[in-house]
């Protein structure tokens, strides 16, 4: 056996067996659940209240705005996170690149802000 095949087999077999266990569990889920569908099951939810209107109707585009901003400010904390832990093995290019990523988030922040796109009116 060549060296790659030895040092992925264990992987290789993880994944087979990820991927019979999913065909299983689908399998399974289908023949075996009690499927008894009504009106009040096939409603979509809406936060506890009663649906009103049809549920294809488009959302405003401020809430795509706001999560994105969330996913980029939330991906930063990620980041910040991990550098924060690894600062004592960076250099100094190292540091003077995240000092670098927050300013452009640090742009990108008050470019939403001054556009108006964290409002919520």
């Amino acid at each position: 056996m060549s060296l790659i095949k030895q040092e992925y087999f264990l992987i290789f077999l993880f994944f087979e067996l990820c991927l019979v266990l999913a065909i299983i569990i689908l399998i399974a889920s289908s023949v075996l659940a009690i499927q008894v569908p009504n009106t009040e099951k096939l409603s979509p939810y809406e936060c506890g209240f009663d649906p009103f209107g049809d549920t294809r109707h488009p959302f405003d585009v401020r809430f795509y705005l706001v999560a994105i901003l969330f996913i980029i400010f939330d991906i930063e904390s990620m980041y910040l996170f991990t550098w924060a832990i690894s600062l004592a093995q960076v250099h100094s290019l190292g540091f003077w690149a995240m000092i670098d990523f927050i300013a452009e988030l640090g742009i990108g922040y008050l470019y939403a802000w001054k556009v108006g796109a964290l409002e919520w009116d």
